[in-house]
């Protein structure tokens, strides 16, 4: 039998060779072969991890604010272009977000978060606490960008011009309504509501028009404020407000911020909270018996507002907040007659920890009489006052224990239906109301009357204020006024690009049925 290796050598050689070559081919293909998936999936990986860094990358610039608040002011800060401040497209400025920098990211986003703070206080016009704010930065020196801003800061602070406080306009709301389909669903209550309340489409198309048109929010205290004569009695006096030319100082304020049992189920907020971000919010009952939180009320939707429009707030002003005590305050159940309720300490508690976050938030806030009632003079020559002294002592007492024991002190008294202790005449000593609500602590005091634009009086210990109420009433009555010289509100805004469609008409004065006490006479036309 022959071997299986059996022949010539070369023969078997050659054989074997084209054997291992075989093999070799075979075993490249399928390494080749094998690679493939392999090249695939590290590919596939790639692109994922790519795309994941882009959508990051594009995620943090959209959390970035898309311009510094400073612009609105006429503010221009290091490599602005006409007033607009560093953006994400200037090189001057250091953006935190861009991976390319060679900067500490840390150190960038600091030194972009003080100069954005600092645009967003110049925009309210406080020109010095922004440059206070900069230069208190210890490497100050060391940021070009932070002696630009304090340049334009000390520029655009030159422009400004004091304001003839005389001219100041006060405007007031109630509770705004959230769901018209709910107040004015023909209930006993709808035509109070219809009246006296503005509804949130009428109120930011009102904030609109007055920031259209100039104005900017001021505290009543920036228009007189209280100081002491030589022989230290207080007295009191003009203020300076500083704006740029052209623009308008406004007071505004909102009465009856309490959240009555009343109101319960009839489209409006139910409470002010204290929000996930330290500020004040509402809370508002939805359909399902659920509980939602948001800008469901004058508060934050004003707050939201002047975020979007710093320029709108001299020097971060809000508004008056008035507050009556009979059915507690903010929405929580506070008066005497919840003290046998579970929840009373609690509701106290609440209350005064949601007041304090108000305070600390820019608004202020002023006593309405604990029970909304007609605390001034009367028409009737035998009876000087609509209300007897005992009640009128006895109200202006309850306030004192049951709500200034939980907002703290105020000096800031909003009549109830605008009924002042006097009339236009300067309060005097022998009017013992005046000096009683003095005693109290009271300074400044507002009515109601919107014959005119502005009403202001300065009284040697006082300040007085009109007030002109911006409700359906008022609305209504202005946009169907045929004679211009008789609309009330053609100063502020055009009446029919602000009134509400869905509202029921015509509007008829009707405001007793949603207070505590004798409804109120109809304005003067």
């Amino acid at each position: 039998m022959m071997d299986y290796y059996s022949g010539s050598p070369s023969r078997h050689s050659n054989r074997r060779s084209s054997i291992h070559k075989s093999n070799y081919s075979f075993r490249r293909r399928r390494r080749q072969h094998n690679r493939i998936p392999i090249l695939l999936l590290i590919l596939l990986l790639v692109a994922v991890v790519g795309c994941g860094v882009f959508i990051c990358i594009r995620q943090f610039q959209k959390m970035r604010p898309e311009k510094t608040p400073g612009s609105q002011s006429g503010v221009t800060v290091s490599g602005s272009v006409n007033g607009s401040s560093g953006s994400p497209t200037d090189p001057s400025v250091s953006d935190p977000l861009d991976p390319g920098q060679e900067t500490s990211s840390s150190s960038t986003v600091s030194s972009t978060s003080l100069l954005e703070q600092a645009n967003f206080i110049a925009a309210g016009y406080d020109y010095d606490k922004a440059i206070e704010l900069l230069k208190g930065a210890s490497d100050y020196d060391q940021h070009p960008e932070y002696l630009e801003a304090v340049t334009s800061y000390e520029q655009a602070k030159e422009t400004l011009v004091p304001y003839d406080l005389n001219k100041i306009t006060h405007v007031f709301f109630h509770t705004l309504i959230m769901d018209e389909d709910k107040a004015f669903d023909g209930d006993s209550r709808m035509e109070g509501y219809n009246s006296v309340m503005t509804t949130k489409d009428e109120f930011l198309k009102i904030l609109d028009a007055l920031y259209n048109d100039g104005y900017v929010l001021v505290r009543i205290h920036d228009i007189a404020y209280e100081t002491t004569d030589e022989n230290g009695n207080p007295a009191f006096t003009w203020g300076t407000i500083m704006l740029p030319e052209g623009k308008k100082p406004i007071v505004m304020s909102q009465d009856d911020v309490c959240y009555y049992p009343y109101m319960d189920g009839d489209g409006f907020a139910s409470k002010i909270v204290v929000g996930e971000d330290g500020r004040p919010t509402c809370e508002m009952k939805m359909d399902d018996g659920s509980i939602s939180t948001g800008s469901y009320d004058l508060i934050p939707l004003l707050n939201d507002f002047i975020d979007e429009h710093p320029d709108f707030s001299y020097k971060g002003a809000k508004a008056i907040i008035a507050l009556t005590g009979y059915e507690g305050i903010l929405g929580y159940r506070t008066a005497s007659s919840y003290s046998e309720t579970p929840d009373y300490e609690s509701e106290k508690e609440q209350a005064a920890r949601v007041a304090q976050c108000l305070r600390d938030d820019g608004w202020e806030l002023a006593s309405h009489s604990w029970g909304h009632l007609w605390m001034g003079v009367s028409d009737d020559p035998e009876n000087p006052y609509k209300i007897s002294d005992e009640r009128f002592y006895t109200d202006t007492d309850k306030w004192e224990n049951e709500v200034e024991s939980l907002i703290g002190p105020t000096d800031i008294y909003i009549y109830p239906n605008g009924n002042d202790v006097a009339d236009w005449h300067p309060y005097t000593e022998e009017n013992y109301r005046y000096q009683y609500l003095a005693s109290k602590g009271f300074r400044y005091f507002c009515n109601v009357d919107a014959s005119k634009p502005a009403w202001i009086q300065k009284g040697p210990d006082y300040l007085r204020m009109a007030r002109r109420n911006l409700d359906g009433y008022r609305l209504y009555e202005d946009m169907i006024q045929e004679d211009p010289a008789k609309k009330r509100l053609s100063d502020l805004f055009d009446a029919s690009q602000i009134f509400d469609p869905s509202r029921p008409t015509p509007v008829t004065w009707n405001y007793g049925h949603t207070q505590n006490e004798t409804p109120a006479p109809e304005p003067e036309q």
